[in-house]
């Protein structure tokens, strides 16, 4: 049997049209809705089917190591 455990990933969801995209960075997958919290579920969904389906070699190949989200100040013009 194998034990389930949680994992912790980081979402980044931006506006896109009049929806919103949702990003998990670690692992490259999208995913969308019409509202924040849809998308967010969605990318949740996601996730979980990827790693019901995925081989180890395919999980491990896609993990990147680790993401820091931080915010930059940039001189334009």
């Amino acid at each position: 049997m194998v034990m389930k455990q949680k994992r912790q990933f980081t979402a980044i969801i931006e506006r896109e049209g009049n929806g919103y995209i949702s990003l998990c960075p670690e692992l490259d997958i999208a995913s969308q809705g019409e509202t924040i919290e849809e998308s967010r579920n969605n990318l949740i969904e996601a996730l979980e089917l990827f790693f019901e389906t995925a081989d180890l070699s395919e999980i491990e190949s896609r993990l990147h190591g680790e993401i820091f989200v931080t915010s930059l100040e940039v001189i334009v013009g």
